[in-house]
């Protein structure tokens, strides 16, 4: 339980963790791709509007002047941009033929790749957009059109090394923290260790405690009854000393469980045959309620487990099923071979379904539906116990609604291979 709750802790921490990187180098890098466009996009129009080129002067703004200054995702114009701008323009006629170039202002391409980019554009109809590295704007001029593009290979590789860097980065912190997070993820549920270890430790010298004087009770119940005869009192304090003990038992069993002090008679056994067994005593209670209570388990199906713990595990989701389905329900039992292992499945029709997260059934001492506890017996223990044998054996146990049913699933691994496993 500690080790999961830690594992939850650390999934929890990292995952938010992981959310707000993704956020910040996303927004980061968006921010930095949006200026790279927008910039290229002020260069295009500002050179389609000088009909070809930088304003008179090669030079904007003019020598001198302060570069204009437009807000934080500005294009960040200076004196030095028509120089350090690689460009060609290609000019159509109004057959949409290409009648003339001018490639002065880039050495990357050739004039004949430059009439090819030029041709594409002008056969594609769009205005605007990206040819590889490089962006265009198609505008007319006089009875024809003109196209310019913008090289920006430059932009992209410095934006796609930033991304690199950043995710890099971002990678790396992540690493970092993991390992900080796992290191003191057990100081950070120490609290709770402590709590669950009192709690189980006060269970355990209870427990024991308990016994005595429910070996005095059922001791002197016998008494009363060798000198005044057995009567509804007597009766009925053997009774609540035996609910007492069971529970008794369960609790202290359970505790054991949990804190992995049971050692598991592990043998290859014929896990058909002990689920068939286990749930033979059940048929008849499920008659007399009028259940019906089918079965369809898989033969010849082995295990390497514990037999008690397996027919324990069947006899506690079918008890519960029998208590829970009601006057006429269904049940059904399913059990066969999962890849190197087992599984066990009990579903049964219910006119109350649990709501809420269905794992808390599997909580000590909890009672989807309190009104019926007295009536339904039991102490709600039986899933608690279900689940620890299942982990206990390397697998896990899960409960899911259905319509107007709920079913609960075991898998169980071959002694061994599971984090729960041991041989």
């Amino acid at each position: 339980m500690i080790k999961r709750l830690q594992r939850k802790f650390v999934l929890i921490a990292m995952g938010s963790l992981l959310a707000v990187m993704v956020v910040l180098v996303g927004a980061i890098n968006a921010v930095n791709f949006v200026q790279m466009d927008r910039r290229a996009d002020r260069l295009l129009e500002l050179i389609s509007q000088n009909g070809g080129g930088f304003p008179a002067g090669g030079k904007e703004p003019h020598r001198g002047e302060k570069p204009q200054k437009e807000g934080l995702l500005g294009p960040g114009m200076t004196e030095e941009t028509p120089f350090e701008t690689r460009y060609f323009v290609v000019w159509a006629d109004g057959a949409g033929q290409v009648s003339q170039l001018d490639t002065s202002h880039i050495a990357a391409l050739s004039s004949q790749e430059a009439r090819s980019l030029g041709e594409e554009v002008l056969a594609s109809g769009r205005t605007g957009g990206y040819k590889g590295s490089y962006k265009y704007l198609k505008t007319a001029s006089g009875s024809g059109s003109m196209v310019v593009f913008v090289d920006c290979s430059s932009q992209m590789r410095t934006g796609l090394f930033y991304l690199a860097v950043s995710c890099g980065v971002a990678a790396a912190s992540f690493l970092v923290v993991l390992v900080l997070v796992s290191v003191f993820s057990r100081r950070a549920v120490r609290p709770v260790m402590e709590s669950l270890e009192k709690q189980k430790q006060f269970i355990t010298d209870a427990g024991h405690e308990i016994k005595t004087p429910l070996a005095v009770i059922s001791a002197n119940t016998d008494v009363l009854e060798l000198e005044s005869g057995a009567n509804q009192w007597t009766e009925s304090i053997r009774n609540q000393t035996a609910r007492l003990e069971r529970l008794v038992r369960d609790l202290l069993a359970l505790s054991r469980m949990e804190e992995g002090r049971v050692a598991l008679s592990l043998s290859d056994f014929s896990f058909s045959d002990v689920v068939a067994k286990a749930a033979e005593p059940f048929l008849a209670p499920a008659r007399q309620r009028g259940q019906t209570l089918e079965l369809a388990i898989e033969p010849g199906v082995s295990l390497c487990g514990d037999k008690g713990g397996v027919r324990q595990l069947v006899s506690v989701l079918l008890d519960n099923a029998v208590k829970y389905a009601g006057e006429g329900g269904r049940i059904q039992l399913r059990a066969g071979r999962r890849g190197r292992g087992a599984f066990l499945e009990v579903a049964n029709t219910a006119d109350n379904l649990p709501e809420g997260d269905l794992d808390r059934l599997f909580d000590r001492f909890y009672r989807a539906d309190s009104s019926r506890a007295r009536a339904t017996g039991g102490y709600g223990i039986g899933l608690s116990i279900a689940r620890a044998i299942a982990e206990a054996h390397g697998g896990r146990i899960t409960a899911r609604r259905g319509e107007g049913e709920i079913r609960f699933l075991v898998a169980l691994r071959a002694a061994g291979e599971g984090p729960g496993g041991r041989k």
